[in-house]
């Protein structure tokens, strides 16, 4: 009589929670695809994005939809995000605050200039924190102020980790001239971007405001915001400092991608 191999079941205690594990992914995957949808989308664009049946979609909708996390889009169809997102993403901030302004002061003590950190909202940078250099001609903005994703380091550190298509859809429109360095070819400025994926590093050589110069890095954030780390410097000046600012601002920005749990895109 010939013996049959042992079949090894998996226990349930670890199968449950593969599964939790996988419908928490789903969820997560379908409130990043209505990211930046202000009109929300249908439960078969939201298949198509995230790579699930619709039934599937449909089941984890109801659920979010259940928590307030998505809500209806419209009186007949479709969905968006819902305003439970915005009272955890008030909380989260606080925290992201009190992680990030420590990290920026310091690189902003260590090297005696202005340290800008910015957020992506729409198509503009958005300055949400700062901690103002020590040297008497420095380069300061205030805090809520919006600039151009093209021609700022800021704003072209936030393109650099952003989907390829995302970031390509975000520089459709009119690019402003607003030096004679800025850039406002399509094409060379996509290149560009494209090397500052590569390299971590954005620089803004005078191309938003004449006789400023600046270095930026971007990173994603556990919200899924595109984040940037910049320092702008009076070009009199940025020559000499630029290599040693962007060594100092890379390990900078590892810090806060450390301390937050964040990613860098490469």
């Amino acid at each position: 009589m010939s013996r049959q191999p042992a079949r090894h079941a998996v226990p349930r205690t670890e199968h449950t929670a593969k599964h939790s594990i996988q419908v928490i992914t789903r969820a997560i995957s379908v409130l990043r695809a209505l990211e930046g949808e202000p009109d929300g989308l249908s439960l078969g664009q939201i298949g198509e994005r995230v790579g699930l049946a619709r039934s599937t979609v449909q089941r984890i909708v109801d659920a979010l939809r259940g928590e307030q996390f998505v809500i209806a889009a419209s009186p007949t169809s479709g969905v968006r995000l819902g305003p439970a997102l915005i009272r955890l993403a008030a909380s989260a901030s606080v925290e992201f605050d009190q992680i990030t302004r420590p990290i920026i002061a310091a690189l902003s003590q260590d090297i005696g200039e202005t340290v800008d950190l910015s957020v992506l909202k729409g198509n503009a940078a958005i300055f949400t924190d700062q901690i103002q250099g020590s040297h008497r001609l420095r380069a300061v903005s205030a805090i809520g102020e919006s600039f151009p994703l093209h021609c700022t380091a800021n704003g072209k550190a936030l393109l650099s980790v952003l989907p390829a298509e995302k970031a390509a859809r975000l520089l459709r429109g009119p690019l402003p001239r607003l030096t004679r360095n800025t850039i406002t070819n399509r094409t060379e400025l996509l290149k560009t971007i494209e090397i500052c994926h590569r390299i971590g590093i954005a620089v803004d050589d005078e191309e938003h405001t004449e006789g400023i110069s600046a270095l930026g890095t971007g990173f994603i954030d556990p919200m899924g915001r595109a984040v940037a780390l910049s320092i702008p410097v009076p070009t009199a000046r940025f020559k000499r400092v630029r290599a040693q600012l962007g060594e100092r601002l890379l390990n900078a920005r590892d810090r806060i991608v450390q301390a937050l749990g964040a990613r860098i895109t490469k």
